[in-house]
């Protein structure tokens, strides 16, 4: 467990430590041995803040050394808890000018002790950013016009420090009662919801699922079913045997982070774990994340390592499944029909059999795996593999019961969020299972029956099978995606089946702490997100892949994004998602969210009184009618993705069209706003 703090101390005791002895107990709680430089920072910080504070030496007041914000795996400067006020203190010992990143940073620390932390909830916050040799100071400070109680960032040097607390201090505060008293603050509760990415980052840095995701029930959720898998793990080791989970959840809460924190933890106990997924997008941001920081813990450390030497560190755990398919496949061959394994091409290990080196597999959006027609069809035109006998879901599991020893696969499935043609859902696994595996141990989530999930055959498909074990804990069913918005996968349910009467019931529960607004102006819905998002907080347009004709409005669907560079990179970048120049498709987001969103609506899915109206451009001139069942259900499906991918609020941007266009004539979008607008959403 890591420390949530280096120091801490109430400010009469600090005020009389010997420096060096602080210094001392810093430099002990530093378990990643942080570089000479940063050191050198501590010692200058402890004597300003020394200074600083005498003044309220006889006061009940707090002061925080390096206290630690794990949703972001980063740690605040300084924290000095006054007089009911936390201040954040961020230094940049040795700076002369404040430079806006720093700003952000400063901002997003005070944003997220106000959004996750108990003891901060209802306190006024108050960043400062110290550039220690800068010329320039704030004279005012005032409160954010958002009216959460997050003052906006206050700039100071190290010399006008004491101002700047004054300043603050010399508004009194009304007398109320808070939910946790100053001098609990350090072990209050922290309860993030954090973006994938950020959590990928935290256990990756060895911290646990726990730490960055304790949020009530959420939390607890995660812990349970986490512990569930680790102890299938268990027994199936024990035994000898080959096990299969499959976990369940809503869009958003938080399948992905389970499956990556068995990878991690299994590594960390020599247990050799891969997680796989076939999201491309996913795996490349989650990929780029963790080698940046890799390099970056790295360079902290004194250490010179490249970047090829830190993917090739990170790949270890995380794999396209494509990759890890193609591994598999080069060392078999197919004979009448059946695979088997060719003993020319590969010695055998005595553990793994033919099998890869890893016990465990976990494979992400397992109900996205492809059936047998389409991977059969892609491995014979892409790698001249003829012939070939299985579905990717039944070929995962040959290939784990090909070990001599013991295997375990965890599927991690999302309903109703198949959105490609040959996705073969996860009726397809349980028919091999059944068929090819009936030595396997069944693992399922009791949610797994409902009716998104094999059109709801699941009872019956393995009404057979003896050795199923059905349990709760294999489900996720609050979003964590959103923390403003728990409720939100249900009121987008309910918008995609026309149900307006529980639509507004669940918008008017979340409209103060989730703002959806619709418009019919691209530049409105942009200048929106703008106006909204603070700090680091990260927006975005996005769009459904059949939205071919927004090109007019600067959005060309057959334009990909470069995913790792619109997920990952600032504002400057112009491939970046803030610069609200490419859009992205559910193929780009699923899996993955950002703060605030802009879904830019098409004509491809039109509402009408009778039902939706699905349609796809044809390339040229006209709209034609999907009329095939699966199809339509995928373009659903793409926009439940595009529409979920918020975890703060959202605009709905649904264009006027044009009389004088006929592929955009406004009768295209105009009954689609205009239901959007009977559900309440707020028009600008």
């Amino acid at each position: 467990m890591i420390n949530r703090y280096f120091y801490q101390s109430d400010v009469k005791s600090f005020l009389t430590e010997d420096t060096d002895a602080i210094f001392g107990k810093m430099s002990r709680a530093d378990e990643m041995d942080t570089a000479s430089t940063q050191k050198f920072a501590w010692e200058q910080e402890i004597t300003i803040m020394k200074d600083v504070l005498a003044p309220y030496s006889n006061e009940q007041a707090q002061i925080i050394f390096e206290y630690t914000i794990p949703r972001l795996g980063k740690r605040i400067d300084v924290v000095v808890l006054l007089r009911e006020r936390v201040f954040v203190i961020e230094f940049k010992a040795g700076e002369e000018e404040y430079n806006h990143a720093d700003v952000d940073q400063v901002l997003d620390y005070a944003l997220d002790l106000k959004n996750f932390h108990q003891g901060s909830a209802d306190r006024l916050i108050v960043p400062i950013l110290v550039a220690t040799e800068s010329d320039k100071y704030s004279t005012i400070c005032q409160l954010s016009h958002y009216d959460d109680g997050v003052y906006e960032p206050l700039l100071t040097d190290a010399h006008h420090l004491s101002d700047i607390l004054r300043m603050v201090l010399s508004d009194n505060l009304p007398s109320k009662i808070y939910s946790v008293a100053l001098e609990d603050w350090s072990r209050s509760r922290y309860a993030p919801t954090p973006t994938i990415i950020e959590a990928a980052r935290s256990l990756y840095l060895n911290h646990s699922v726990e730490e960055i995701t304790k949020h009530e029930s959420e939390g607890a959720q995660l812990d349970t079913t986490t512990r569930y898998v680790q102890q299938v793990i268990r027994e199936t080791k024990a035994r000898k045997g080959k096990s299969i989970c499959f976990v369940t959840g809503v869009p958003g809460a938080g399948k992905t982070l389970v499956g990556l924190n068995v990878a991690v933890q299994q590594e960390e106990g020599h247990d050799l774990a891969v997680y796989l997924s076939g999201n491309g997008p996913l795996v490349q941001v989650l990929t780029e994340a963790l080698t940046r920081d890799k390099q970056a813990q790295e360079k902290a450390k004194g250490n010179k390592i490249t970047k090829k030497e830190a993917e090739r560190e990170v790949k270890r755990f995380i794999q396209i499944i494509h990759r890890y398919r193609d591994n598999m496949l080069n060392k078999v061959k197919v004979i009448n029909g059946a695979l088997e394994i060719d003993p020319t091409k590969e010695l055998k290990d005595e553990q793994a059999g033919y099998g890869e080196v890893e016990n465990i597999a976990i494979f992400d959006e397992a109900q996205r795996s492809w059936d047998k027609e389409h991977i059969a069809a892609w491995l014979n035109r892409k790698k001249g593999f003829a012939n070939f006998p299985m579905s990717e879901g039944e070929f995962l599991i040959w290939s784990l019961d090909q070990r001599k020893d013991w295997a375990v696969i965890v599927c991690l499935v999302g309903g109703g969020q198949e959105i490609n043609t040959g996705e073969a859902g996860i009726g397809e696994w349980i028919r091999a299972l059944n068929e090819t595996f009936p030595d396997w141990h069944v693992y399922i989530s009791s949610q797994l029956t409902a009716k998104e999930y094999a059109e709801g055959q699941v009872s019956e498909l393995l009404a057979n099978n003896s050795k199923v074990t059905y349990s709760e804990d294999l489900h996720l069913a609050v979003s964590m995606r959103s923390f403003r918005a728990e409720s939100l996968s249900n009121m987008v349910h309910y918008l995609l089946d026309g149900d307006a009467e529980n639509v507004c019931k669940v918008y008017a529960s979340i409209a103060d702490r989730y703002p959806i607004a619709l418009t019919r102006d691209l530049d409105k819905a942009k200048a929106w997100l703008r106006e909204h998002a603070r700090g680091n907080e990260r927006y975005g347009l996005l769009v459904s892949s059949k939205a071919y004709r927004l090109k007019p409005l600067s959005i060309d669907v057959r334009c990909k994004p470069d995913t790792v560079h619109w997920f990952l990179d600032d504002i400057n970048d112009v491939r970046s998602s803030l610069f609200l120049e490419d859009a992205a498709s559910e193929f780009d987001v699923q899996g993955l969210e950002l703060d605030w969103t802009c879904v830019v609506w098409d004509g491809d899915l039109r509402y009408t009184p009778d039902g939706w109206n699905f349609m796809e451009f044809n390339g040229g001139n006209k709209w034609n009618k999907i009329q095939k069942p699966d199809r339509q259900a995928y373009l659903i499906n793409a926009y439940r993705v595009l529409l979920t991918r918020a975890r703060q609020g959202m605009i709905i941007c649904v264009p006027e069209g044009s009389p004088d266009d006929h592929t955009r004539l406004p009768e295209f979008y105009n009954s689609t706003y205009k239901y959007l607008k009977s559900l309440g959403i707020e028009e600008i």
